[in-house]
């Protein structure tokens, strides 16, 4: 009975939705008829007009067509970006593998003139420390040959070697100075480590940091010769480093890296100064004190 009941209203519905035309009054009959329906039919039964489904089934089908969609060019140009950001990482990593050699030879370098300070014969130090140059001469080139497949992007890396650079210099003009009593050219360093093309060069502020790390170890040089014996070691010093100081004082410094080295600089002429007078007070000076007298006079 329920199902004989529904079927007859829902065919009673449909008349009425498909003939908008058709009077009310053919329903009656039909409604009459029947007793009123349950309310759960109504309750689940949705009444949209043939206008309303026409345009619902529209929206439907053609809802994706106004959604924004990437531009060609966007995507162009992060693709330019992924490609060039993923070379640049291999690139890096070709380069730090370089520079990891560069700092294990560096190490070894430093190691061997770090004996100086034991009171080392001087050439024997030298001459161990001289043995590792071609090594990172050759070290450099390969690192050169690296940086130049992307030409003109060196100073973008320039930051994975620089601190090495500098300490390679440091230990260098060190040496330089054992030997010779005279600082280490620019020109001269970039020559020792095969830096003198103008498209891989040795950049002048590294050079500088490095004459700055290089004066670090002077005072304790100083300490451990007057210990030795070798009471005219600090006058020799201390003549370098006041002219040392001088020349920097030419250059117009910022407040950066450099110019925290350069005050350093400062303490340790200051050191070698104290370390001078005490040798000098104590009789112990040799007779050629006039240079470092007049050098120091300069500095007080």
């Amino acid at each position: 009975m329920k199902s004989a009941f529904r079927n007859a209203y829902y065919l009673t519905l449909s008349r009425f939705s498909l003939n908008p035309n058709a009077s009310i009054l053919h329903l009656v009959p039909a409604v009459s008829t029947f007793s009123s329906p349950p309310s759960s039919v109504f309750k689940n039964l949705s009444f949209r007009s043939p206008l309303t489904a026409t345009l619902s089934s529209a929206s439907m089908v053609g809802g994706d067509s106004d959604a924004p969609q990437s531009s060609p060019s966007l995507e162009k140009q992060f693709e330019k970006f992924r490609v060039e950001l993923e070379d640049s990482g291999i690139l890096r990593e070709r380069i730090r593998a370089v520079v990891l050699e560069i700092e294990s030879a560096t190490r070894l370098m430093q190691a061997s003139l770090l004996l100086v300070h034991q009171s080392k014969p001087i050439p024997e130090v030298l001459e161990k420390a001289k043995a590792r140059i071609n090594v990172l001469k050759d070290l450099y080139n390969k690192l050169a040959e690296v940086v130049r497949e992307c030409p003109g992007q060196y100073y973008r890396y320039h930051g994975d070697w620089r601190s090495e650079t500098q300490m390679i210099v440091s230990l260098l003009a060190f040496m330089h100075w054992l030997e010779t009593g005279t600082l280490l050219m620019h020109t001269e360093a970039e020559e020792k480590l095969g830096l003198n093309n103008s498209d891989f060069g040795l950049d002048v502020e590294d050079y500088l940091i490095g004459i700055c790390f290089m004066s670090n170890e002077m005072p304790r040089y100083v300490v451990n010769q007057v210990t030795a014996g070798d009471y005219d070691c600090p006058r020799k010093v201390l003549t370098f480093l006041t002219d040392l100081n001088a020349a920097f004082r030419m250059l117009n410094l910022r407040n950066d890296f450099l110019r925290k080295k350069f005050d350093s600089m400062k303490y340790d002429l200051r050191r070698v100064e104290e370390v001078y007078y005490d040798v000098k007070i104590r009789g112990l000076a040799t007779s050629g004190d006039s240079v470092g007298d007049q050098g120091t006079q300069g500095q007080s």
